[in-house]
């Protein structure tokens, strides 16, 4: 089937569009969390996968970090044990500890990695705990009735040090490399670690062009409604301020410009409920959220 004229002319305008962003980020290293409904609606995680194939051929090093709450929930109800959560945090006691590690170690880690695969990637699935490569220490939370007093909600962890030997391997060598958010104690302990917050490490630790958060909102909105396309982290600090962002968008959009205040060329609050959500924002002028980039 031949395509009209004016169809063959949106095409070719949209590839020749992605052509200076392929040459600018030519070799650049991407960082993505991959959660949300990108990670549960079929057609978004096929499409994901097609997406993180396409930019390594390209010429990017695209490095995905997943989550996997909604699948570690499943398996604790299989299990008769019910989800805790204090502040956003989940509370992981050593039999929680153990289904999150199946689940995202396992499970969610290695469809990840076959989808890849079977769009014609080569993808590696790692935990940190693999080779060490994510040092973590145990995160106490602070009460919300109390701020001098600290809350143990068990093998919670936070990111100390990232070692970024194993991914850089993998990325000379045209692997993709597919990261659960587990980390490793000074005594060997695993710890569950937030997504959002190793992408942020990860993404500031090797230098990153690019921190994508990919979610289930349309990205930063105004107090109107309407969605902001390009912020600096000047404007970010005064919108927190004002009250614009608020609830449960204050910790990810922290995170992301926390990693632009520490080397990473820009972050990416993106919605993951649009189909090729990777490649618009990337490799087009629109794009589909909230871009965050320094004040220079």
């Amino acid at each position: 089937m031949s395509l009209s004229p004016a169809s063959a002319k949106e095409k070719a305008n949209i590839l020749s569009e992605a052509l200076p962003y392929i040459r600018r980020f030519q070799d650049k290293t991407i960082v993505i969390k991959y959660g949300g409904n990108a990670m549960t609606e079929e057609h978004l995680k096929h499409g994901f996968a097609k997406d993180v194939v396409l930019l390594k051929l390209v010429g990017l090093n695209p490095v995905v970090v997943h989550g996997g709450g909604p699948q570690i929930n499943d398996l604790l109800k299989r299990v008769g044990k019910q989800g805790e959560f204090i502040q956003g945090m989940r509370v992981t006691d050593e039999e929680t500890m153990d289904i999150v590690e199946m689940v995202l170690g396992g499970q969610v880690n290695k469809e990840i990695v076959n989808l890849i695969n079977q769009y014609g990637g080569k993808a590696v699935g790692l935990t940190g705990t693999d080779g060490g490569m994510i040092q973590a220490k145990k995160l106490l939370v602070k009460s919300k009735t109390d701020g001098e007093e600290l809350i143990d909600i068990g093998l919670v962890g936070e990111v100390t040090r990232i070692d970024p030997a194993l991914v850089t391997l993998l990325d000379s060598q045209d692997f993709i490399p597919v990261i659960a958010p587990i980390g490793v104690g000074e005594l060997g302990e695993a710890f569950n670690i937030n997504a959002d917050l190793v992408a942020g490490k990860l993404a500031e630790t090797l230098k990153a062009e690019k921190l994508i958060l990919m979610t289930n909102t349309t990205g930063v909105l105004d107090k109107e409604g309407k969605l902001l396309t390009g912020l600096t982290a000047a404007q970010v600090d005064a919108l927190i301020d004002d009250g614009t962002i608020s609830g449960g968008m204050i910790p990810k959009i922290s995170m992301a410009l926390e990693a632009v205040k520490n080397g990473v060329k820009s972050s990416h609050i993106i919605d993951g409920r649009v189909e090729h959500a990777l490649l618009l924002e990337i490799l087009t002028d629109q794009g589909v959220g909230t871009l965050i980039r320094s004040n220079a």
